[in-house]
């Protein structure tokens, strides 16, 4: 994003440089450079952090191009301390140069890595920064999510995004500091779990201290000792006695309490380095078929959204444009998102956490089975998992979506294993949110059942799945997509069962620019035919007593799928009133209990 919010929003600090903005670029398909120092033909300008496929680059080339260079110049003046280069995700593969020193290398396109580049500006103020991104289009072994393979967008799968696709940043930090924050909140005993890594030269007689407060009210002020680099405490917040679903301090999307937190690494009475974060307190967990948040039952209604924009692609326009996606998918009638192929930004976060809304994480889909995709998911799902694990709004991990990637789950044991070991890292990388092994069909490990049925007629979805249905029979002969929903060994163990794709109606009220095709698992021709067709379905789906939840695709139109609620550029297809209404099953003479 070209603007200035903090990209880090739960380990911030005040002394902090935005690179975005003008670099030079060039494309370099045939690989000629290898080294800043060759006599790279600088042949366009970028406007960073949009890739250059996005109008918003200056470039919107969509062509197949397998590598890039990226540079610019940047001051900071050395004032001691350490500087910290930041990514927020480049695609692919990039090398990292500074002032001619290579400071790191990064694979993986979805995910932010930095390096500390002090050592390579000398005494100097004025420096420079060179940036090499590999990224083969034609690659389908590597995670890509909705990115197409083919020249032209087709069926499901949008333009590609090659090399900076979200902010670079430069930041500050003493010799010795706080590198890294864990929070767990744990809801039983009402402690909140925090972790703190210090990374630097000073390893003795250091402290950390945790204030955490609430609505200016201190909660917390305890100091720990941090030993080997390291510092694991539960703090204790006080319970105020009353039923846990009225406490004030508890974070849901009807009331998004968060904690603020200050840390400051103390070592022999000075302060070294200070850190503002926050946290919440909240539990989500499965008690036999139902969704439980903060030791209740929760129904979930949840809308796929895909994180595209027209003219910036997968990178938000602004930070404003973030947040209005948060509030436009709250003002719907949805208390959740499922980020379907794609992490999305820090940002997109930090504003479900602040204005509550749950949020599915889903790894982007390679197309190919092989040890090497599975070793490049391994690594980036792990990086995935460590960045946004204390996010409060973040409830469930889904590291493979309708097999794909695992496309022979029914034949292959290789593939099964894939699904099933990643489930089981995933569990074992963070044990306080629920996985979906394989979501969609095909399921085996997994700890929610979702079943994704594009059905578009309401009376067939409601005998399918209503009253009267069967489960056994719905787990022994259904196939939406052609596909079982459970593999043979894994029958239905009475997990949560969430409708996590149905709808998708099309309807394009306006054509879209350099758009001619219109893709949808059915079609509404008018207004009134649109309202009406999303209102029976989500009746049906809101009085199934099968279903703990259900997931509506989708929230905007997406180039040529034009089955979105809002369109493109976020206008919504119909009153915003009328969505949340159907979206909530609020009849038309019932009295209205919730506001927008």
């Amino acid at each position: 994003m070209a603007d200035t919010a903090y990209p880090r929003p739960q380990l911030v600090r005040e002394h902090w440089q935005s690179l975005n903005g003008q670099w030079k670029f060039t494309f370099d398909n045939e690989k000629k450079y290898r080294h800043p120092s060759d006599p790279i033909e600088w042949t366009q300008n970028i406007e960073v952090p949009y890739a250059p496929e996005a109008a918003a680059s200056g470039i919107c080339d969509r062509g197949f191009h397998r590598a890039c260079w990226y540079q610019r110049e940047f001051d900071i003046k050395p004032e001691g301390g350490r500087v910290l280069l930041h990514f927020g995700a480049v695609d692919y593969s990039a090398r990292v140069w500074v002032n001619g020193f290579l400071v790191t290398e990064h694979e993986g396109g979805h995910i932010s890595f930095h390096a500390d580049i002090t050592h390579a500006l000398g005494e100097g103020s004025h420096h420079t920064v060179t940036v090499y991104v590999e990224d083969d289009p034609h690659d389908l072994a590597k995670p890509r999510g909705k990115q197409d393979w083919q020249l032209e967008p087709h069926s499901i799968w949008y333009p590609r995004t090659t090399g900076i696709w979200q902010t670079v940043w430069l930041e500050r930090v003493p010799h010795t500091y706080i590198q890294k924050l864990r929070w767990t909140p744990h809801f039983e005993g009402f402690e909140i779990g925090c972790e703190t890594f210090i990374e630097g030269a000073v390893e003795e007689d250091l402290t950390i201290e945790v204030k955490i407060r609430h609505s200016n009210k201190k909660l917390a002020d305890d100091r720990y000792k941090i030993i080997g680099g390291e510092a694991h405490r539960k703090i204790g917040l006080s319970d105020p006695g009353i039923d846990d679903s009225r406490n004030e301090l508890l974070w849901s999307p009807e009331h998004p309490t968060l904690l603020d937190a200050e840390i400051l690494l103390w070592h022999k009475g000075q302060v070294l380095d200070k850190v503002k974060s926050y946290t919440a307190l909240r539990a989500v967990n499965i008690n036999r078929d139902r969704f439980m948040l903060n030791g209740r039952p929760y129904q979930l209604r949840l809308v796929l959204d895909q994180g595209y924009w027209p003219e910036t692609l997968l990178t938000a326009p602004s930070d404003d444009a973030l947040r209005r996606d948060v509030e436009l998918a709250k003002a719907m009638g949805f208390n959740g998102v499922r980020k379907h192929q794609k992490i999305e930004d820090p940002r997109y976060l930090y504003w479900a956490d602040r204005l509550g809304l749950l949020v599915w994480e889903e790894m982007p889909s390679s197309y190919r089975f092989s040890p090497l995709a599975i070793r490049r998911m391994v690594k980036e799902w792990t990086e995935v998992i460590e960045r946004d694990y204390s996010h409060p709004c973040v409830i469930v991990w889904v590291p493979f979506n309708e097999s794909w990637g695992v496309p022979n789950l029914t034949s292959t044991q290789a593939h099964r294993n894939a699904v099933e070991a990643l489930y089981h890292l995933t569990r074992t990388l963070d044990s306080t949110r629920p996985v979906i092994g394989n979501d969609g069909w095909e399921a085996s490990a997994t700890d929610l059942l979702g079943i994704h049925d594009y059905e578009p007629d309401p009376e067939r979805l409601q005998a399918r799945y209503g009253g009267s249905a069967n489960t056994q029979e719905l787990f022994d002969r259904r196939r939406p997509g052609g596909r079982i929903l459970t593999l043979d060994g894994y029958p239905h163990r009475g997990q949560p069962i969430i409708l996590t794709e149905f709808g998708g109606i099309a309807y394009r009220k306006k054509p879209e620019a350099g758009v001619s095709e219109i893709w949808g698992y059915s079609e509404a021709d008018s207004d009134g035919q649109f309202h009406e067709a999303y209102r029976k379905l989500l009746e049906v789906v809101n009085e199934t007593p099968m279903f703990s939840g259900f997931c509506y695709t989708q929230f905007a139109d997406t180039y040529q799928e034009a089955n979105g609620l809002l369109t493109a550029d976020r206008s919504p297809k119909l009153p915003l009133e009328q969505i949340y209404a159907a979206t909530l099953n609020i009849k038309p003479n019932a009295k209205k209990r919730y506001g927008v």
